[in-house]
């Protein structure tokens, strides 16, 4: 099968779209499928396989890290990818990516898939703050409703982003697969290169303080802020315990007066982006606990990454985790309240024996997530919407 992927964002830019993209990427084609993904040209340097088709863009006033890209240029395209022979279009973002997506799909009389990856309605009034959010909200609904009733089927990362679809009153087929993981090669990533101790050591803490980590976004709407209220009663059981925020994003600077506010700065550590090839591992091995606390995520990959390497997990289930978080397997599930949510972080720091136990149902637990396994699912997808004439026989997990 021959797939056409168009986002609005993808590596640098450093988001869930990306790693969600990606891990599609490299599950299909390991699957023996071929894909080729347009998407913007950022300023800065990247390198890129012969399946990937940069577009000119510009940038976005509202958000300095995202690209718009030239609708015309990927029109322009049409008669190159139509000599390629593609089965189908895949649209991963709602902006420039869905119109041109919907145009090529005409022009070239192919099907076109969406997936929804952002519950918009809750994301809006943290960057438009001068507008009301209910009127936010609103116009996220129906802007939502309009995009995906002219599509032929969507994906949805969670039962609860589909419920949220259905709500709003989309009709068309919806499938929920989740993005998977590459567990082996994700959990080999710096094996052996870093100890937990010199990990720690370069971001200067403590080898024997509690250390409690979040990777993603800087961003308002993974609510960070809750994780900074709620350390001060981590602090009163623990008083070296350090809250590290691996990310970077528009909320960082607002997080760092927080954290001044509250009295817990020399807690909080913020560290941007790593890499993923072994830095960011390093720092999973090396955290007591992954905290996480997001009340929009429609999945939250990071959280079956922690997983992955033994972390244990402390998390609410709210919106896309509730897919993710089976209480005991590899995490605690909290109360969406601070004092709550502490006792429980606390709990797991003064209880050896249940974190050992939960860091080793964690690594089993992620394993089932495998990338191969929700590609899979993605290709069932596709050929359940494809005309029989254009069915392809699904490779088994263990294909190469």
């Amino acid at each position: 099968m021959k797939i056409l992927m168009i986002s609005d964002v993808y590596f640098p830019r450093v988001n869930g779209v990306s790693t969600s993209i990606e891990s599609f990427r490299r599950a299909l084609t390991r699957l023996g499928h071929s894909v080729t993904l347009i998407c913007p040209a950022y300023p800065v340097g990247h390198e890129d396989d012969p399946g990937i088709r940069r577009i000119h863009s510009r940038g976005v006033l509202t958000d300095p890290e995202d690209r718009m890209m030239h609708y015309r240029r990927i029109l322009a395209l049409a008669p190159e990818l139509a000599a390629q022979g593609f089965d189908l279009i895949h649209v991963h973002t709602p902006f420039v990516a869905h119109y041109a997506g919907r145009a090529l799909g005409a022009r070239l009389g192919l099907p076109v898939f969406e997936t929804c990856h952002t519950l918009f309605e809750e994301y809006l009034h943290h960057y438009l703050t001068w507008l009301p959010a209910s009127l936010l909200r609103f116009a996220a609904r129906r802007v939502a409703v309009r995009q995906c009733q002219t599509v032929a089927a969507l994906i949805s990362p969670s039962t609860p982003m589909r419920e949220a679809l259905v709500r709003y009153g989309v009709s068309r087929p919806i499938s929920v697969v989740a993005t998977g993981l590459p567990v082996e090669a994700f959990a080999a990533g710096g094996e052996g290169q870093v100890s937990a101790a010199d990990t720690r050591r370069g971001f200067d803490i403590d080898a024997e303080a509690p250390l409690l980590l979040f990777v993603g976004r800087a961003a308002h709407e993974k609510n960070i802020a809750f994780l900074i209220e709620m350390l001060p009663r981590v602090l009163a059981c623990h008083p070296h315990a350090t809250l590290v925020v691996a990310g970077e994003g528009p909320a960082r600077q607002a997080l760092a007066r927080q954290a001044r506010a509250a009295g817990v700065e020399a807690s909080v550590r913020f560290v941007g982006y790593l890499a993923r090839d072994g830095e960011l591992q390093a720092l999973y091995r090396a955290a007591d606990v992954f905290v996480f606390a997001s009340r929009t995520e429609t999945q939250g990959l990071v959280l079956l990454e922690a997983m992955a390497l033994a972390t244990p997990v402390v998390s609410t289930a709210v919106m896309g985790t509730r897919d993710v978080l089976c209480d005991g397997e590899g995490c605690l599930v909290a109360e969406d309240d601070e004092s709550a949510f502490a006792a429980t972080v606390n709990r797991l720091l003064e209880d050896p024996a249940l974190s050992s136990e939960l860091a080793q149902r964690a690594v089993v637990y992620a394993g089932r997530w495998h990338e191969v396994a929700q590609a899979t699912a993605l290709l069932e997808c596709y050929q359940s919407q494809l005309a029989p004439k254009e069915e392809v026989a699904l490779p088994s997990i263990g294909s190469p």
